[in-house]
């Protein structure tokens, strides 16, 4: 079983900038593709932003050129920087590993 643990989100005024951190556990973290989602209240959970184990990135339109996603292998995590925040970004957002292993969530609210 694979923990997977997310952080950073927060109330943020428009325009602003959160750093989201996932951690997962064990040691296969490294072969893992990794992907954010994001679940609005009343609408279904959605893939963000996704990076494979060799590095290659994926982004849904609505945040491309804003959210940044990259991972760090010897910390076994996975970050999303969100630039420009709107406030239709605001959401839980969850952390998903290797396909199959989800984190609890972090809320962003993105509210002036």
């Amino acid at each position: 079983q694979v923990q997977v643990v997310e952080s950073g989100g927060g109330l943020v005024q428009p325009g602003g900038s959160l750093r989201l951190s996932c951690v997962a556990s064990g040691n296969m973290f490294r072969f893992y593709n990794m992907g954010w989602y994001r679940q609005a209240p009343g609408k279904q959970r959605d893939l963000v932003a996704s990076i494979t184990s060799g590095g290659n990135t994926n982004y849904v339109d609505s945040v491309k050129g804003r959210f940044t996603i990259s991972r760090d292998n010897a910390k076994n995590t996975v970050y999303l920087q969100m630039n420009s925040l709107k406030p239709e970004d605001t959401a839980v957002y969850y952390c998903k590993a290797a396909s199959a292993f989800w984190g609890q969530g972090t809320q962003v609210t993105v509210s002036s």
